[in-house]
């Protein structure tokens, strides 16, 4: 574990916040949050999506303004961190997606925001430029071509560039924030970014550190805070002090469920079948699906968790592999998909999953036009009242078919689009992130129309970043990491702490499989059928396909 810095008086620390607070239309994200932040330390932030972690640091970054009422004190003196001077040079944050121009050299992403070297008519002195880049990112631990675009990079030698960029110029006793920088990252990359990180706070920059790693976080950190739904429940615990097991129990709770998991009966043959799946962040994924069964998906954000939805319906590439439905081949391609009777509802629901301008009729019957049609022409009264019958299944408020969808509240909208799918008669349902954004009442009814999908023989996979929705509505629930199945829960072993600890486990296996050598050569498995659009399909995204 970490050895803490020397003990500090308040009046020394870099930062501290008291009563911090901000609150959204009908929703409190952090609720009179309290933190401080020493010279030469790393304090940990952890928590479950959702927990208010992102929220602070966009309050500290000057994103989002506090609530009134807050309490700052910088070096000291009292501060308002949501106005530019305040911080100036004092915060940098490095987020998750790292903020780089993959376009633009590693030296100008470098350079972004800040004055290099320059001559007296002002123009930069690129050979000295370039040589300060070079020296930084090798006192980092890595060695590219500071003359190489950033897209060209690895992943290590991004994470360093992004560093680097947020240290040049931060000065002593300054502040960095490092969001899930780990998330790519091997083991080596991993204890070199640990060791850049334990030589700054060696200059006195106190550094907050955000990550879902337990393991890590008790590796690095001097001191950790775990938020859980916008509130902190363990405040500036030193690590030399606890557990994984202290932190998990922390961060996850009493175990409430909404509503309890029905019981259910499935059959032995499999309906879904994947076998060795390759995709963006896939690595040879297989499982089974069996007829009334809900199997949940469980993992870090790029452990492929987020891709396994699409890549089996074919929305995302499918480099390699195999799916198959009631032991016919399912080729990687979403016209393939629906003919199968396959139905997919992706995270990004308003991106990918909605046409806002479009009326609930229009929406509710898109995927499957031809019961309504007769000669070719569309039966404008039969699609409204089949559109309606649908509506008062899924108890859609307001009850109004001519609303646009853009109209309508985040939870009925996700049940708009899972009517609009359960009502092609599915044999398999893949949902990702199913209540995302949905409020709680909502978020029974959707739980509630997937507990009827499952007791009518549909085969449902759904992949969740929340623990607890997990345990709510599957039978089963695989644990993927770097793109790989590394456990599975089921029975009395399926518990909210049980998924949670499965994720934020230990992370050498994650780091071992990031290395593992990929196909010789891949084959992206195509159809010929043709893709013809059916009616309205013209503007439709691609998880909004049309069968006739």
């Amino acid at each position: 574990m970490a050895n803490g810095p020397a003990a500090t008086t308040h009046g020394d620390c870099l930062l501290e916040i008291r009563s911090l607070s901000k609150t959204f239309p009908g929703q409190v994200a952090l609720d009179r949050a309290a933190f401080d932040l020493r010279p030469g330390e790393v304090h940990a932030l952890v928590g479950q999506n959702g927990s208010g972690k992102s929220t602070l640091i966009k309050l500290l970054a000057g994103y989002l303004k506090a609530d009134d009422g807050a309490d700052v004190l910088l070096y000291g003196s009292p501060a308002d961190l949501w106005h530019r001077d305040a911080r100036s040079d004092r915060i940098r944050v490095v987020h998750q997606d790292l903020g780089l121009v993959p376009t633009l050299r590693a030296v100008d992403n470098m350079g972004l925001g800040q004055t290099g070297p320059t001559t007296g008519l002002g123009r930069i002195r690129w050979r000295r430029e370039i040589a300060d880049a070079q020296r930084l990112l090798a006192d980092f631990g890595v060695m590219p071509d500071v003359r190489t675009p950033v897209g060209a990079l690895s992943a290590a030698e991004q994470v360093a560039v992004a560093i680097v960029r947020a240290l040049r110029g931060l000065g002593d006793r300054g502040i960095l924030i490092l969001d899930e920088p780990t998330a790519s990252l091997n083991r080596g990359e991993v204890d070199a970014l640990f060791a850049a990180v334990r030589a700054a706070t060696r200059r006195g920059i106190g550094v907050i550190f955000v990550s879902h790693l337990l393991d890590e976080v008790l590796s690095l950190a001097d001191r950790v805070t775990v938020l859980r739904d916008g509130r902190v429940v363990l405040a500036a615990g030193l690590t030399s002090e606890l557990s994984e097991s202290d932190l998990i129990r922390a961060i996850v709770g009493d175990e409430v469920e909404l509503g309890a998991r029905p019981s259910r009966a499935t059959v032995a043959t499999p309906v879904l079948e994947v076998e060795n799946v390759f995709g963006i962040t896939l690595r040879g994924v297989s499982l089974k699906v069996h007829s009334g069964e809900v199997v949940g998906v469980a993992g870090l954000f790029g452990s492929g968790r987020d891709e396994i939805a699409g890549a089996v319906f074919g929305a995302t590439p499918r480099f390699f592999g195999k799916v198959l439905v009631d032991k016919q081949l399912v080729f990687a391609n979403p016209h393939e998909s629906i003919g199968a009777q396959m139905a997919y509802v992706p995270a990004e629901r308003k991106q990918l999953g909605l046409l806002p301008r479009h009326r609930a009729f229009e929406h509710l019957t898109l995927p499957r036009l031809g019961p309504l049609q007769r000669l070719g022409r569309l039966l404008g009264r039969r699609e409204k009242a089949e559109a309606r019958h649908w509506a008062e299944r899924v108890d859609l408020q307001p009850l109004d078919v001519w609303r646009r969808m853009e109209k309508f509240s985040g939870g009925n909208q996700q049940k708009a689009v899972l009517a609009r799918w359960l009502r092609t008669e599915p044999r398999v349902l893949l949902l990702a992130e199913p209540t995302q954004g949905v409020d709680v009442g909502a978020k029974a009814g959707v739980y509630r129309l997937i507990d009827e999908a499952a007791a009518g023989g549909v085969a449902v996979l759904v992949s969740s970043s929340d623990a607890g929705e997990l345990v709510r509505l599957c039978d089963r629930v695989v644990i993927m990491r770097a793109g790989q199945i590394v456990a599975e829960l089921a029975g009395p072993n399926l518990t909210e702490a049980a998924v949670v600890a499965g994720v934020l486990g230990k992370s050498s296996l994650r780091r071992r499989q990031h290395r593992r050598e990929r196909p010789v050569a891949f084959s992206v498995l195509r159809s010929d059928a043709d893709n013809d659009d059916a009616n309205r399909a013209g503007d439709a995204p691609v998880a909004a396909g049309i069968t006739k």
